[in-house]
């Protein structure tokens, strides 16, 4: 019976099992198999343990895993750690029974819903360990490329066992080249690249493992003939055969002690271990997921769980820990792997060949297999990486940068925590400039700045917001906006509470609170005026007026259009109305006044006719606008491609009655209005129609004019008003392309511009 996982999570796409997976699982278990071994032996555990792990992640892990092309085995990156602890317990079966507790707690962990915590490891630290991983291959296996095998394959940290470091041991091999194995490496190196650029689409046979078999099949020509350069041993893969050297099944299945379940030290471990096996398993996932060529999701908490349950048997039958690993997922993808079958094929292949064949596996040159991983580390590590995190800013360099320098200059774990630690520093930097923007908005009763809190606001942000509120004196109108925020954080509602109750009174600054959630006990207090109220109305002019309605369509084509609680706003005007000015524009549903010009409820009076055409009813409205509202200023607002100025232009060029030509009956005061236009664009003589939009738009600003025109001559309340300078006449073009207004040439009407 097969457990339940959490979060399983569908394939993007239904990839079945090939061939190709079992070419793919067998490249990986080769070059695994010497990696398995570097591991336990930098372990200083029995080599059969790192073998049987990776057995059990291939077959087990992969089984129960939620990736497709994921291949977990015993990680380099644990080995300080399961040194410190073998020895610190005095026994190896003490630490297998560290290894059974940290699995099941793994899986607990998974259970519970621990994996989502990878999601706040930051891209460019996985990024960052992508390419450090690639560059430590290249570094760490161009000395097994040309025989110099001192160190142990599969090694990733700095200062190596035999006393070189990564860059020592680079210049100490370049300069003690084996030549059978320089000469093995590069015949794979070579049939590598070849055979992918030449023949693999054909085949489908990766260029890996023709790599392994053209090392493998050269030193075994070399040894037949006898020749000086034949790979012996020390530079060829050594298998722990199963009964040499005394070892039986049962010293080799080793189990743990439990006896020393009630120590406090081996829970210690254990959950050690569980954190950092958990750590690198989560982040690996994240990178190998950007491995697989198809995109394919994985969970993060089946991930924990099926690790978990890999450990707790590694553990009670001798393995090491075990981990995703990102080096034989690479090569996994590199070969042609794309279902889980290839990592299961991989474990058992393994398993078989340890078994059965040790003899054959023995005859594998390391420097054919350094081939393959030279290879997968140069594409992993591609300097183009480098170019565009740095294109990205600082926030995304830095962290990639120190996660690359330090997995390569130290280990892999260091690295990781150095990035997130340089990722959180940018985190905490931008919390301290952040959780709030300050705008400054012109209201028609004056300037507020509003301070618009963010969705999520803790301690950090406490300084930005004393720094804010330090700023204002006295008669100064400021509004806390909270109406997008869900949590404030204790320390700033005691910030914001005495600045309300005492700093601001103390100052003459005038605080409004706005949108605060019940639970923080602020109630709404509005002290600005946001819309034309009496005593606003009082103090505009019409040039002042002209100045808001310039502002708010600037504000309109920006997208920074005022914050205004319209619910509040009709409240307020239910008592009556004060507008500032008196709109007379087209009935076109594209040019909504209040909305084009960022204004409140009872702001303006809109008059709204076909084509902006001043008659009877129209000019009444606006005088009652003028004389008993008190409305400043009167804007005749045209549109580009009008409608009515369209059909006007047809039945002009085209000699048409309009009654005859549309049908509509009571049209034409409209467009009799309009052909005065028509007939005064003199400009254009040929497409006099619709179908010239030049020529249109030119005839709607002329009747723009005409209309002022005619609000003057028809109107003498209105003249009156202008000549003695209590209101103001403009025009205007209303680009429905751009959204932009456009004030036309002149003066306001009746001297009143100053």
């Amino acid at each position: 019976m097969t457990m339940p996982l959490p979060e399983q999570v569908p394939a993007a796409a239904a990839v079945r099992p090939t061939w190709r997976d079992l070419l793919a699982g067998l490249v990986v278990c080769v070059v695994a198999l010497p990696l398995c071994l570097g591991v336990a032996h930098a372990c200083e555990a029995p080599l059969w343990s790192g073998v049987w792990s990776g057995v059990i992640g291939g077959v087990l892990v992969g089984r129960l895993s939620g990736s497709q092309i994921g291949v977990a085995g015993p990680g380099a990156g644990i080995a300080a750690i399961v040194v410190g602890q073998i020895h610190g317990l005095g026994s190896f079966e003490a630490f297998l029974l560290v290894v059974v507790l940290a699995g099941a707690l793994q899986v607990a962990l998974g259970l519970v819903g621990g994996g989502r915590l990878v999601h706040f490891v930051p891209n460019s630290v996985v990024r960052g360990l992508l390419t450090a991983i690639g560059l430590l291959l290249v570094l760490k296996q161009v000395p097994h490329l040309v025989g110099y095998d001192r160190d142990w394959e599969g090694d990733d940290t700095f200062a190596q066992a035999d006393g070189e470091n990564t860059f020592s041991a680079l210049w100490t091999a370049l300069h003690r080249v084996v030549p059978g194995s320089a000469l093995v490496g590069g015949l794979a190196f070579v049939a590598l690249l070849l055979w992918d650029r030449l023949a693999r689409r054909a085949t489908r046979v990766p260029g890996s493992l023709v790599a392994v078999l053209v090392g493998t099949a050269t030193n075994e020509l070399m040894r037949a003939a006898g020749a000086a350069w034949t790979v012996g041993a020390g530079h060829l893969v050594d298998v722990p055969e199963i009964g040499r050297g005394g070892s039986a099944w049962s010293e080799v299945l080793v189990t743990p002690d439990f006896g020393r379940l009630g120590e406090l030290q081996v829970w210690i471990d254990a959950v050690t271990l569980m954190l950092v096996v958990s750590l690198e398993t989560l982040l690996n996932r994240e990178a190998i997921e950007r491995l697989d060529p198809l995109r394919r999701p994985t969970s993060p908490n089946r991930e924990l769980v099926a690790q978990g349950v890999g450990n707790v048997v590694a553990g009670l039958s001798g393995g090491l820990p075990i981990a995703s690993v990102v080096v034989r997922s690479s090569v996994n993808v590199e070969a042609g792997g794309r279902t889980r079958l290839a990592a299961i094929s991989h474990g058992v292949f393994l398993l078989f060949g340890v078994v059965a064949l040790p003899g054959l596996l023995d005859r594998v040159p390391l420097a054919a297999l350094a081939a393959v991983l030279v290879s997968t580390g140069w594409r992993l590590s591609m300097p183009g990486r480098f170019a565009a995190l740095w294109r990205e800013g600082p926030a995304q360099f830095l962290p990639f940068l120190a996660t690359v320098v330090a997995i390569v200059f130290t280990d892999l774990l260091t690295g990781i925590l150095l990035g997130l630690g340089i990722s959180l520093l940018f985190v905490f930097a931008r919390s301290l400039g952040g959780g709030m923007r300050l705008l400054r908005e012109e209201h028609v009763g004056g300037v507020v700045h509003r301070i618009e809190l963010a969705d999520q606001i803790g301690f950090l942000h406490r300084a930005r917001l004393v720094g804010l509120l330090g700023r204002f004196r006295a008669g100064d109108q400021v509004a806390i906006d909270a109406s997008d925020t869900e949590y404030i954080d204790p320390d700033l509602l005691v910030t914001i509470r005495e600045f309300a109750m005492d700093v601001a009174p103390a100052r003459g600054v005038k605080l409004s609170l706005v949108g605060f959630r019940n639970r923080y006990e602020f109630a709404d207090v509005v002290q600005y005026i946001d819309f034309t109220s009496r005593e606003v109305q009082a103090t505009l002019t019409p040039a002042k007026v002209l100045e808001i309605l310039k502002a708010g369509n600037q504000r309109f084509v920006s997208g920074h259009r005022l914050r205004r609680d319209l619910a509040r706003q009709v409240g307020a005007t239910s008592a009556g109305q004060h507008p500032m000015a008196v709109v007379l524009s087209c009935i076109d549903s594209r040019a909504p006044v209040e909305i084009l010009f960022d204004l409140g409820i009872g702001d303006v009076f809109s008059v709204r006719i076909a084509g902006n055409v001043a008659r009877q009813k129209s000019l009444g409205s606006m005088e009652f606008a003028c004389k008993v509202a008190g409305a400043r200023l009167i804007v005749v607002l045209g549109h580009t491609k009008c409608g009515a100025v369209k059909a006007t232009c047809d039945l002009v060029h085209k000699h048409l009655d309009v009654e005859a030509a549309t049908g509509l009956t009571n049209l034409r005061p409209i467009t009799d209005a309009i052909a005065e236009a028509v007939r005064q664009e003199t400009a254009t003589v040929d497409r006099r129609g619709a179908d010239n939009p030049e020529f249109v738009d030119r005839v709607a600003a002329l009747n723009v004019r005409n209309t002022i025109q005619h609000v003057v001559q028809h109107s003498p309340v209105l003249a009156s008003m202008l000549r003695e300078g209590r209101i103001g006449l403009v025009g205007a073009m209303y680009d429905v392309a751009s959204g932009t207004v456009e004030f036309l040439d002149g003066p306001l009407h009746g001297g009143a511009a100053g």
